[in-house]
């Protein structure tokens, strides 16, 4: 009898409930976190979208443009033995580089919409001047050089970017450039023949040229010269210096930019006379990108990185919330708040298409916010409660903001970061009594 009435005075042992719903919980983390790579591949299908556009307008307009030169080809008749020693003579291209050029450029940012993309475009006009010097070295017989034939070139990648007629001046003579380099199958770039004469040898030959020349994104050069100069100037605030080197000499403002860069005989390995030219040297060219002023892709990609900390730390402060409140809250609750943080990418997504990315975040995150402060009202049934989530569901996503502008140092700031959360975490359960919950708040006895 006695054993019996023990038994039902007995408070029943909650431990066991109390880890279950734990586990739960953290398996509902986890599975909240599926939804998460389908975000990710939205992302980066939206981005491939958006590459398509932006391919389409640059492939109408024009590409990316690599200006080379100008420079000299001359062919060049070598003879040489065969191996049943009968002389045979091959013609070969020898090319002359400026001794010296100097290039002043302005670049125009174009900007065309297709449907909610914004492509960046480009016009330049390029003004250039400097002089050759052919001095053919001690082991070319000035015989074999068949300078009647030699051509006037300019490299460059996609001629529907020539808006005007290309002429250059060389020596007091105007020539006009149409497609086309000598030996030269694999390679884009305009030429126009010159007849040079021995006389031409050993001095000075100036020369001058204007161009203008459309793009899409990037600008670049190649210093194929002894001594060079070249100075870019634009209206476009947000410019990505790229390519062999730095300019020597920036000024970057929301204004515009003006860069310039020089080189000389001892920084560059081109000779002035080169019997073997390969036209393959993006290794030594530079420029100018222009670049959009925010990739709201590749910042929503980084905010999705932070998603397990985003469902993770509202799960475990729900968890603490009902045990600390006695009021369970039901997986079914959990799987709904973990939906709407999971929502909050997509309307980043797609808020970010059609605004700065930095505004979307702001409606995204008061949104999903706003949501889970007043589903944490309805079930916990107090303000002060709701107010508690509210304040650090908005502290924590202005903290994964301030992650997503950083670059150098998110990570120091982000494991800073996360320690102090979980610092807190520790503190505000250090009172639980996690084996018997229903003790962490008071109980009244009756007789």
């Amino acid at each position: 009898m006695n054993q019996d009435n023990f038994k039902n005075d007995a408070p029943e042992p909650k431990s066991n409930k109390t880890l279950i719903k734990g586990v739960i919980t953290g398996v509902l983390i986890l599975v909240m976190l599926i939804p998460t790579v389908f975000i990710n591949n939205l992302v980066h299908e939206r981005e491939a979208r958006q590459r398509e556009v932006v391919a389409e307008i640059s492939n109408k307009w024009a590409t990316a443009q690599t200006v080379i030169g100008p420079y000299i080809v001359v062919p060049y008749l070598e003879t040489f033995r065969t191996a049943d020693n009968i002389e045979q003579t091959q013609e070969k291209l020898v090319t002359l580089i400026p001794e010296q050029i100097k290039v002043d450029g302005t670049v125009d940012p174009q900007e065309r919409k297709r449907s909610i993309y914004t492509v960046l475009l480009y016009r330049s006009s390029l003004n250039g001047s400097g002089v050759f010097k052919i001095q053919p070295p001690a082991d070319i017989d000035l015989n074999k050089l068949v300078l009647k034939d030699a051509k006037l070139c300019i490299g460059i990648n996609d001629f529907k970017g020539i808006e005007e007629k290309v002429t250059v001046s060389l020596n007091g003579e105007a020539y006009d450039l149409t497609p086309g380099l000598p030996g030269q199958n694999n390679q884009k770039g305009l030429s126009a023949s010159i007849p040079l004469t021995l006389q031409n040898l050993n001095v000075y030959l100036p020369f001058s040229f204007n161009m203008k020349l459309k793009g899409s994104q990037q600008l670049s050069f190649v210093p194929l010269s002894g001594d060079s100069k070249f100075t870019l100037s634009s209206k476009w605030a947000n410019p990505s210096f790229d390519g062999l080197t730095v300019p020597v000499d920036r000024s970057v403002n929301e204004k515009g930019f003006t860069a310039s860069w020089s080189f000389n005989k001892a920084n560059l390995p081109f000779k002035s006379f080169m019997k073997e030219f390969d036209m393959d040297v993006k290794e030594y060219n530079f420029g100018v990108t222009m670049l959009q002023p925010a990739d709201q892709y590749s910042k929503t990609m980084r905010s999705v990185k932070y998603a397990i900390l985003f469902i993770g730390l509202t799960f475990s402060l729900f968890f603490i919330v009902e045990i600390m409140q006695n009021k369970p809250v039901h997986p079914v609750q959990y799987v709904l708040v973990g939906l709407a943080l999971v929502i909050f990418y997509t309307l980043l997504l797609s808020i970010s298409e059609f605004v700065n990315f930095d505004l979307a975040y702001v409606i995204a995150a008061t949104a999903t916010v706003s949501l889970i402060t007043l589903y944490a009202k309805g079930h916990f049934e107090t303000w002060k409660i709701a107010g508690v989530f509210g304040l650090i569901l908005g502290l924590l996503y202005s903290f994964i903001f301030v992650l997503i502008r950083l670059e150098d140092t998110a990570l120091l700031v982000g494991s800073i970061g996360l320690f102090a959360v979980l610092s807190l975490v520790m503190y505000a359960s250090r009172k639980i009594n996690w084996y018997n919950p229903t003790f962490n708040k008071p109980t009244v006895e009756t007789a």
